[in-house]
């Protein structure tokens, strides 16, 4: 018992489940607590069922597949984009657009989604666009770290098997550092997961679990918003744990 309350113990599997069992149930037992009596301002679970059902019948699975299907389109361009940014800066002379790059996570999703639906007419574009910016800009600050993290030592062997400037990119970046690569985009895709119900809410033609929590939110229904979040959360702990999988298979021998 000790163990769980000491910092930086080392427990087992069977003491990390009973944990995970234990705040499970915590939850539970708070949440039917504060949805007792009459008055309530959280929904309790026969409403937050009730709402997954009528959810469903109002076409739930096929929001889903729209939102990852954006989703997945917005990450891939991102990581394309991103990914060039990040190598070229490699280059003295075209760092500085890199790094102004990526101080435009700054800018706020209002301004950027305006000069978007200016440029583009198409909702589904405007949505993937907006994403696509988004989580350029973080993707980016997030890759220039970890190129200026590399230890001079693997530059220094490659060096020494006598690679040239554009080798050294090749094997000690771009091969050598693909699993960081991933593991950025697991990071980041919180991120984008989180803005794109925002984005589909503000740009609601093309449908998606963001139109879904607008029309539940304009009704006041909060059994249907609750369902809502927590298939969305869901989701994006699905697509975290597909991400970091897929890392921990094609790269065994990362150090991450």
């Amino acid at each position: 018992m000790k163990r769980i309350f000491t910092p930086f113990e080392e427990i087992g599997k069977m003491s990390r489940i009973g944990l995970i069992v234990f705040w499970a149930v915590l939850s539970i037992f708070t949440w039917m607590t504060m949805t007792s009596g009459e008055t309530h301002l959280f929904p309790t679970m026969g409403e937050v069922v009730q709402g997954l059902k009528d959810l469903y019948a109002k076409g739930l699975v096929t929001h889903i597949f729209s939102s990852l299907s954006l989703c997945a389109k917005a990450i891939f361009i991102a990581v394309i984009v991103s990914l060039s940014f990040v190598y070229i800066s490699t280059v003295p002379f075209f760092k500085p657009i890199s790094v102004f790059v990526s101080k435009l996570r700054y800018l706020p999703l209002t301004g950027i989604s305006f000069y978007i639906t200016t440029l583009l007419e198409d909702s589904r574009e405007i949505q993937v666009w907006i994403l696509v910016i988004f989580m350029t800009t973080f993707l980016i600050t997030s890759l220039l770290s970890t190129i200026k993290d590399i230890p001079a030592e693997d530059f220094d062997h490659a060096r020494a098997l006598g690679y040239g400037r554009w080798a050294m990119l090749w094997e000690v970046v771009i091969k050598g550092r693909f699993d960081y690569v991933i593991e950025m985009v697991r990071q980041n895709l919180a991120i984008v997961w989180m803005m794109l119900v925002t984005v589909e809410s503000t740009v609601a033609a093309s449908g998606g679990l963001g139109l879904l929590i607008q029309n539940s939110d304009k009704f006041m229904n909060h059994g249907r918003i609750i369902a809502l979040q927590i298939v969305i959360l869901f989701l994006g702990l699905t697509l975290d744990f597909f991400l970091e999988k897929t890392r921990k298979i094609a790269f065994r021998y990362s150090k991450m």
